[in-house]
């Protein structure tokens, strides 16, 4: 096995072909790595190797993949050294039950995901040694198989192993992704991290879903900014009465950051727009499990989460 403080992975497989798996494979792809993007519907993956996966935005290029397949039983036959995780985290359980089957030591699986806990779910299957948290901080939309919107790129993003004995080898993934142009730091503050930006989905993603509205028109309707400003309230009232440090300005600093976000579709406006279920529970969902350990009432967050699942009801 390579040794863990000099891991300098040469092969990827990415699990996942909506856009947040689409330009990690692309960037790793461009930087010179074998990439093998993984998803179960073959129309989504068709392009990325002939014509290429389209990146356009903040970020621009196309770029070809090495290989494409539709089960994860079949990446073994490609021998990655690392796995990024970047589907919608309501398909966690079934991705890490599939990973386990031929899941050995060495291998690392990185959650390249919105949510809370979702490292979590892979650690229950895999073990802590092998998983890694990462905060990404890219907002991105598909417009077509392989094809993808990036209407911004705040760089860098932030990974970190979940033993510390696997800390030499998220230093070299943050070091490969850093080369091909996805600049990435190692961080002892991943935890952190997830729960700043799981604020500001938990506050965003369900307003934009239930309402239709983009987030420059949420943040700018009255009336609605109301619901963003509570919510934000609440989040942080449940991450403080649980110890996660969000810093003391995260407050002005988190309206700020989302009324400057730009007339962008959130991912799971986009769900509910293409019928396909969202990931609630893993977002406003842990803001009222946490609230219920502390001792938190969390009425914003039940209500949204509700709708939410009310309108998943319908697809």
């Amino acid at each position: 096995m390579t040794d863990k403080q000099s891991f300098v992975p040469k092969t990827f497989a990415v699990i996942g072909a909506g856009p947040v798996g689409c330009i990690v494979s692309a960037f790793l792809a461009k930087g010179g790595h074998e990439v093998v993007l993984c998803d179960v519907v073959p129309d989504l993956l068709e392009p990325a190797t002939k014509r290429g996966i389209i990146i356009e935005g903040a970020e621009n290029m196309t770029q070809t993949v090495s290989h494409t397949c539709t089960s994860i039983d079949a990446l073994p036959g490609y021998n990655p050294d690392v796995i990024f995780v970047t589907v919608k985290a309501n398909a966690l359980p079934l991705i890490a039950s599939a990973i386990e089957g031929f899941h050995n030591k060495g291998l690392y699986v990185v959650s390249w995901q919105n949510g809370i806990d979702t490292e979590l779910v892979l650690a229950n299957s895999l073990g802590r040694e092998a998983v890694m948290r990462a905060v990404v901080n890219y907002g991105c939309g598909l417009a077509g198989p392989a094809h993808v919107k990036i209407p911004f790129h705040h760089p860098p993003h932030y990974i970190q192993e979940l033993n510390p004995e696997s800390a030499g080898a998220a230093r070299g993934i943050a070091q490969a992704l850093t080369d091909c142009g996805l600049t990435t730091r190692h961080t002892d503050n991943i935890i952190a991290m997830v729960w700043r930006k799981g604020v500001l989905n938990a506050c965003m993603n369900p307003v934009c879903a239930v309402t239709g509205l983009t987030m420059s028109q949420a943040m700018n309707d009255p009336i609605i900014f109301n619901i963003v400003d509570a919510l934000v309230k609440e989040c942080v009232k449940v991450a403080r009465a649980n110890e996660i440090l969000l810093g003391w300005e995260y407050y002005p600093n988190a309206i700020e950051y989302m009324r400057n976000a730009g007339n962008h579709k959130p991912s799971m406006l986009m769900d509910i727009e293409n019928g396909r279920r969202t990931e609630i529970d893993y977002i406003n969902g842990k803001f009222v499990e946490y609230g219920r350990r502390s001792g938190i009432e969390t009425p914003y967050n039940i209500t949204l989460q509700s709708l939410v699942k009310g309108l998943e009801s319908r697809l």
